[in-house]
């Protein structure tokens, strides 16, 4: 199942989404963890062992990446590119003691497959989704982080009562034909589901307290519900949910299938960035209001 990916480009067209990512870092660029913040998830069991390849012959590790999808991949105020994975690649580079044959390139969305299988780089770090067509194709790394669905409630609506388990007999809204209504429904049946033709119509709808909560993608409403179009109405309540089924397995890197020891060399990096905590802090350092 693929990721969500094009809902998550979507936020490039709500509401200046660049302007909203870098407002927001700086805002809650001092928040605790005592404050809240969740940690981001561990998807590496810290006993696990994987052997650290000979790269030696590696004559370049070139990442393939966009500008279009903040905060992971973007271009910054001062014209570089920045973000989640960019941080992410010089870490990687970092544990594997490469950095000097590390190279990152930005290319539009559309290119990146062609320029992977052509050559032009190694690596590809830009949230595509795994699919089984893809699988076949290319290989891809372990998930190096899992980005939830949630749900977002008006303060008013629940009348103070800011839990999931108070929603029963409340409306609850979705975009009509995404995976996160289909998710919606089958993991809360019981739910009164109202679906809404876009994602501007259900957060108008939430805002105004037509629907008690909506649920939908967990970086999406982090942002929105901490942002200015909110204006304070409405809040994430506890729990993050996950499912391979209708999110997919999460984001990867993906590589070329003849390169077999670059896949175990970048996953040996993630295990030991999770392990050492520095994959955590890349994540705290873009999402410093959580999103879990």
């Amino acid at each position: 199942m693929i990721i969500v990916i094009r809902a998550l480009r979507a936020l490039l067209k709500f509401n200046g989404i660049f302007t909203l990512c870098v407002l927001l870092i700086a805002a809650f660029s001092g928040l605790s963890r005592a404050a809240g913040v969740h940690d981001l998830p561990l998807l590496f069991d810290a006993r696990e062992r994987i052997a650290k390849p000979d790269l030696s012959g590696l004559a370049r590790l070139r990442f393939l990446t966009t500008v279009d999808f903040p905060p992971f991949n973007f271009i910054d105020q001062s014209g570089k590119l920045s973000g989640f994975h960019v941080d992410l690649v010089r870490e990687i580079c970092r544990e594997l003691e490469i950095e000097a044959k590390c190279q990152i390139q930005a290319v539009t969305f559309a290119e990146l497959q062609p320029a992977l299988e052509g050559g032009q780089g190694e690596a590809i770090i830009a949230g595509i989704g795994i699919s089984p067509e893809l699988r076949q194709r290319f290989a891809f790394s372990r998930a190096f982080m899992k980005l939830p669905a949630r749900f977002a409630a008006n303060r008013q609506a629940m009348g103070g009562d800011l839990v999931v388990s108070a929603l029963g007999g409340k409306p609850v809204g979705a975009v009509s034909g995404t995976t996160h209504e289909a998710m919606l429904k089958a993991f809360f049946p019981a739910f009164e589901v109202k679906s809404f033709p876009t994602r501007d119509a259900m957060l108008a709808a939430l805002k105004g307290g037509a629907v008690a909560a909506v649920f939908s993608d967990g970086m999406q409403l982090s942002f929105w519900t901490a942002g200015n179009d909110a204006a304070n109405c409405c809040t994430l309540l506890d729990g993050a949910y996950f499912s391979q089924r209708f999110l997919g397995e999460g984001l990867t890197i993906m590589n070329r299938k003849g390169d077999p020891a670059l896949t175990q060399a970048i996953d040996h990096a993630l295990l030991e960035l999770s392990r050492k905590g520095r994959l955590n802090e890349i994540y705290l350092r873009y999402f410093p209001a959580g999103i879990y």
